[in-house]
């Protein structure tokens, strides 16, 4: 089904409700098809007007060949920012008459639980091994403020929390992904106003800085940081892979950087001329 954009509807309910426009400012094929139904009149010779001949016709026009039952309801609703396929149904017939992305929130884990609110209701965050949850009224999750939000960069990490337990003894963390990375901005978007404390999990590389400058900390300021494990010196002489060094370009500003640990991981990784990918420290 074709569907009206936005601002020829709002000239078509000029028209419905009267008035005379010039042709020049509404060039659609819905109008062209709305002339040779004799509709609406273009008349003039030089400047071009556009008139409804008959308003009812135009309803009924509308109704038949778009369904579209009330043009300032369906004005009103594509106006908004925020629509449910259930709303452009509602107006038009048509579910995909606007792009709406159905499918927003993001995924958290846990190894111990988290009692937690969401939509004013108190739930119990506690996945049981092989799952994950997936928070959708994301705007309305509330969590305790002593709590620490761990984002892991990389799926595999982000499936065995249990396995990295070791690395966070002294926090009660819960963990997001920045996976499916079309999510992302979901999780930023709830991340920003909340107090909680942010720690970035991610690879102990240039890329993996990168992410969390770019994306993370130039948002959330001092109540972030970068994840630096005790032993990452060791492991990146050990395991380090020096095409992660050699591949990789610096696209940041290492001398605005505050953070000590990240200061003292730049520095390993131009020692070593190696990077060090995050699921070294899953524990099997």
């Amino acid at each position: 089904m074709t569907k009206i954009p936005l601002h020829i509807a709002e000239k078509l309910l000029k028209l419905q409700q009267g008035e005379t426009l010039a042709a020049s400012s509404i060039k659609h094929a819905v109008i062209e098809e709305l002339v040779s139904e004799s509709i609406v009149r273009r008349s003039g010779r030089v400047q071009k007007k556009l008139s409804v001949l008959n308003a009812d016709s135009l309803k009924m026009y509308l109704q038949n060949r778009f369904g579209i039952n009330d043009l300032q309801q369906y004005i009103e609703t594509l106006s908004r920012e925020n629509l449910s396929r259930n709303e452009l149904t509602e107006i038009s017939g048509n579910s995909k008459l606007r792009q709406v992305r159905t499918f927003k929130g993001f995924l958290i884990n846990c190894y111990e639980p988290i009692q937690v609110k969401i939509n004013g209701s108190e739930i119990v965050i506690n996945p049981i091994a092989g799952t994950f949850q997936f928070i959708y009224d994301f705007e309305t999750l509330e969590i305790p403020t002593g709590i620490t939000i761990v984002g892991i960069e990389n799926p595999e990490n982000f499936r065995y929390i249990e396995n990295q337990k070791y690395l966070f003894e002294n926090i009660k963390p819960l963990f997001v992904c920045r996976y499916p990375q079309n999510q992302s901005k979901d999780l930023l978007k709830w991340l920003r106003p909340i107090p909680n404390k942010y720690l970035h999990f991610g690879d102990f590389d240039f890329a993996g800085i990168g992410i969390y400058l770019n994306e993370y900390k130039k948002y959330f300021g001092e109540k972030s940081e970068f994840f630096v494990p005790d032993s990452i010196e060791q492991m990146l002489s050990n395991h380090g892979n020096k095409k992660l060094y050699d591949n990789q370009k610096i696209n940041f500003d290492s001398v605005s950087i505050t953070e000590n640990k990240l200061q003292n991981l730049i520095a390993l990784i131009h020692k070593y001329k190696k990077g060090l990918e995050q699921e070294i420290y899953i524990n099997k």
